[in-house]
């Protein structure tokens, strides 16, 4: 999907469209106010010059994602919402809203689902299809379908996305960026030497910023220098696994099948403040916060119908060091209450003198709901016992 977090957004606020537009951080006093100002009216009647801009922003939040146009002045997601401000202080900004996110996942998705049933779920804004079966999949190239799929996701939602046909999946991801947004790209295996070899290697999903950088310092910046290289050469400098990838990805090998059911290892949740928070002056804020966070895994849970006996917490300091802690119960739990009070005794293992900039709660071990053993009274002795740090006095 294209923007797919700013372009839900631009659904609401259509006099926003073609502007340089934000995503991130949580809902402020301005954002509240705006919509205060103008209760009762359409949204798409407020006026543009009253949206809080990027420049007036303070804090520490990041970028989810942003508009094209704002992704002109070097803007992108991950990145701080203050170094944003100084690249774009006339960028629009607005909080993110996940439920309405994610409710505009489900509907793509039940479009893609109702074209091509072989579909695997990479995320809330992203698929992999398997057209080889699908009646008229291969007319065109793949190009007939995939123009029938854009219109009907367009139709259903009024959201656009880029489409990627190639034989397999590694060619098919490399291609949806060709041509966004509302691009479709096709790559035959032919097609290898023209559109891809010229890219950088970054380009390959797999290959993150330290590979890069070790690519370059061995002479090897495009996908056509990697290719050039010998496999064996690969293995001894990146090892076997990794080396063996690396030579198969230059010249467009991915044997993985597109996967429609996969069972995920944990669900987390976690946020970045404001500002720093002490467990002792901002203890009720950090509590309000921890309760929301297991709030949030525990509807995660529910809603994919998984329950944990792995619960986690996860920390980062001032100083931006990290510290997690975990404890694995005797039976699975996904209710919010006793996620809570395992993590608190998470929480009471962790050295909570210093200010705090980050909190998050996991729940790993998962199983299909009703695969759980018959009696929870052994998990209940275990999570009742002692309090957590944002509740009870620290000592």
């Amino acid at each position: 999907m294209d923007a797919f977090y700013a372009s839900v957004e631009l659904l609401r606020y259509p006099q926003l469209k073609g502007l340089p537009l934000v995503i991130g951080g949580s809902r402020r006093r301005p954002d509240d106010a705006l919509l205060q100002r103008h209760a009762g009216q359409p949204l798409s009647a407020i006026p543009v010059e009253e949206f809080p801009l990027l420049k007036d922003y303070t804090g520490r939040g990041v970028i989810t994602t942003a508009t094209y146009p704002a992704r002109q002045f070097g803007i992108g997601s991950a990145m701080g919402l203050m170094k944003a401000a100084r690249l774009c202080p006339q960028a629009i900004l607005l909080p993110v809203d996940f439920a309405e996110y994610r409710r505009f996942s489900r509907l793509f998705k039940e479009v893609v689902l109702s074209m091509a049933p072989l579909m695997e779920d990479r995320g809330v804004d992203e698929v992999y299809i398997d057209f080889t079966d699908v009646p008229g999949g291969q007319r065109q190239g793949g190009r007939a379908l995939a123009t029938l799929m854009q219109r009907a996701i367009a139709e259903a939602t009024g959201l656009t996305c880029s489409i990627g046909v190639a034989p397999n999946k590694l060619l098919a991801k490399m291609a949806s960026e060709f041509n966004k947004p509302n691009g479709i790209s096709i790559v035959q295996a032919e097609d290898l030497e023209k559109l891809v070899w010229p890219l950088a290697c970054r380009k390959i999903n797999g290959i993150g910023p330290k590979s890069e950088e070790k690519l370059r310092a061995l002479g090897i910046v495009t996908i056509a220098d990697l290719a050039a290289r010998p496999r064996s050469w690969l293995v001894q400098q990146f090892g076997k696994a990794y080396g063996a990838w690396l030579h198969d990805a230059a010249w467009g090998r991915d044997d993985r099948p597109v996967v429609t059911e996969s069972e995920p290892v944990s669900m987390s949740r976690e946020t970045t403040f404001e500002r720093d928070l002490h467990a002792q002056g901002d203890r009720e804020e950090l509590a309000r916060i921890f309760t929301a966070l297991c709030e949030q895994v525990a509807a995660d849970l529910q809603r994919k119908g998984y329950s944990g006996r792995t619960i986690g917490i996860k920390l980062r300091y001032a100083d931006f060091r990290i510290a997690t802690r975990d404890m694995t119960l005797e039976l699975p739990i996904a209710d919010a209450a006793s996620i809570r009070r395992a993590a608190g005794q998470c929480l009471k293992r962790v050295p909570l003198t210093q200010r705090l900039r980050l909190l998050g709660v996991r729940v790993g071990a998962l199983v299909k709901a009703g695969e759980e053993a018959a009696s929870p009274a052994p998990l209940a002795r275990r999570a009742r016992a002692g309090a957590d740090p944002f509740t009870a006095p620290l000592f």
